[in-house]
């Protein structure tokens, strides 16, 4: 590699440290930070809606527009270098359900995929069109 050019490889433990955080912040509703583990192209994928949000901006006005009042707590975090994967207990209002994240850290440290995974595929609910692509 040559020397003028920076490259940073997140090691496992970082890697753990940043999906927790990424978690924390969302149940927190702290977009700042947030906003600092977050790509400016992160792709954001929902694959049983069949929904795919690009870059930080959307993928911030999505969660901040969400409706309810959603929980997110970790069940069990594995993370093998710059990857990550999350059982979350999930929780709108009383309904709860579990649901599976992965997460991918690019060279910079900042998370620059997401694929969110529920038990069942459904229809997204209206209002963030918007936001989404569909496939």
């Amino acid at each position: 590699m040559p020397e003028d050019s920076v490259r940073y490889v997140y090691d496992t433990a970082e890697t753990r440290q940043i999906a927790n955080a990424y978690v924390e912040h969302l149940e927190q509703r702290d977009w700042p930070r947030l906003t600092t583990l977050l790509a400016e192209d992160v792709v954001y994928e929902m694959p049983q809606t069949r929904e795919r949000l690009l870059g930080r901006s959307a993928f911030l006005q999505f969660n901040m527009e969400y409706p309810g009042d959603w929980h997110l707590r970790v069940r069990r975090l594995v993370a093998d270098g710059r990857l990550a994967a999350l059982w979350l207990d999930v929780r709108v209002g009383a309904d709860g359900q579990d649901a599976c994240i992965w997460i991918e850290v690019d060279e910079q440290g900042r998370i620059n995929r997401i694929t969110d995974y529920w038990p069942e595929p459904y229809d997204p609910p209206p209002g963030r069109e918007h936001l989404v692509e569909r496939w």
